[in-house]
């Protein structure tokens, strides 16, 4: 992957920069990268698809929040790839690659049951 200068993406850009919604202050940005994988990323893209593709063999579809139906189909695993190689663009001093796996994935049918899980996420995240 590799960045690109959008320009169009400044206007958003600057809009987003101190965003006030009151409580809360939103600051961020949009960056653009291309999806073409450079040598680093073809190794690491390739690394993670043969883990997604071991655990897929391990797994038993018995387990009801297992991954398994969703990272089966190839536009899944691709699209967590992407992500793994974009934050590992965006934030090039922490190591993605090796905190995203597979079988941390599970699908939560509860609203309240993932905002309990997501809140603590946050809280712990808080204390670092």
């Amino acid at each position: 992957m590799k960045f690109l200068e959008y320009t169009p993406l400044d206007s958003i850009n600057l809009f987003l920069d101190h965003l006030n919604l009151g409580e809360s202050t939103i600051k961020g940005n949009l960056e653009a990268f291309s999806c073409k994988h450079t040598g680093t990323d073809r190794k690491l893209s390739l690394s993670l698809e043969h883990e997604i593709l071991d655990y897929l063999g391990q797994s038993s579809d018995s387990d009801p929040s297992s991954p398994v139906e969703y990272l089966s189909s190839r536009s899944s695993r691709r699209t967590l790839i992407y992500l793994v190689l974009t934050l590992s663009h965006m934030y090039p001093d922490y190591d993605f690659s090796s905190a995203v796996r597979a079988h941390l994935f599970f699908r939560e049918e509860e609203w309240e049951t993932f905002k309990q899980i997501y809140d603590t996420y946050l809280f712990e995240a808080a204390r670092i």
